[in-house]
């Protein structure tokens, strides 16, 4: 027996478009333009596989701030002189999320450590977001007084990077 094709009104044979959205999808086909008489059909599938997954990763990395927000606030009421070793300094802040690398290649020496003076244009770090390495300026001038994070911590948008004694 043969099949009967589904179609509507216009003639239009709706299984067979089915077939042909899932062949397109099965064979990462993302356009098809077909020709049947004077009928011209032009079939578009758009990236569905590809965009949730840079929407899914930040909030993937969302997670392991929130876990190191109460480390870091552990950290600084087990001393009690860390609040005040605090008063006076300003902090650079990350203008984007990403990930804290202190120098610019793997084996080299850090932008800068503690100790070191910066000025408004010195870079501090590298943040990178989306395979984009974002050079972060110091944004004052000072001396470092400390690295809040390690190469490869996770960073999100405003969070503290360093802390600097102004000048």
């Amino acid at each position: 027996m043969a099949r009967e094709a589904k179609s509507d009104s216009t003639g239009f044979d709706i299984d067979g478009l089915r077939q042909l959205m899932e062949l397109m999808e099965k064979h990462d086909v993302t356009e098809l333009k077909l020709h049947q008489g004077e009928a011209k059909y032009l079939l578009r599938r758009g990236p569905q596989g590809v965009m949730p997954v840079p929407a899914a990763a930040p909030i993937a990395t969302q997670a392991p701030p929130i876990a190191a927000t109460p480390v870091a606030a552990a950290s600084s009421s087990a001393g009690t002189d860390a609040p005040a070793a605090n008063d006076g300094l300003i902090e650079i802040n990350s203008p984007t999320v990403g990930t804290f690398y202190q120098s610019p290649t793997p084996g080299d020496p850090a932008f800068v450590k503690v100790g070191d003076q910066v000025t408004k244009e010195t870079v501090v770090c590298i943040v990178e977001a989306m395979k984009v390495f974002n050079q972060i300026p110091a944004d004052t001038s000072g001396t470092i007084a400390k690295v809040l994070l390690k190469d490869g911590d996770p960073v999100q948008y405003g969070q503290a990077l360093f802390l600097v004694k102004p000048n």
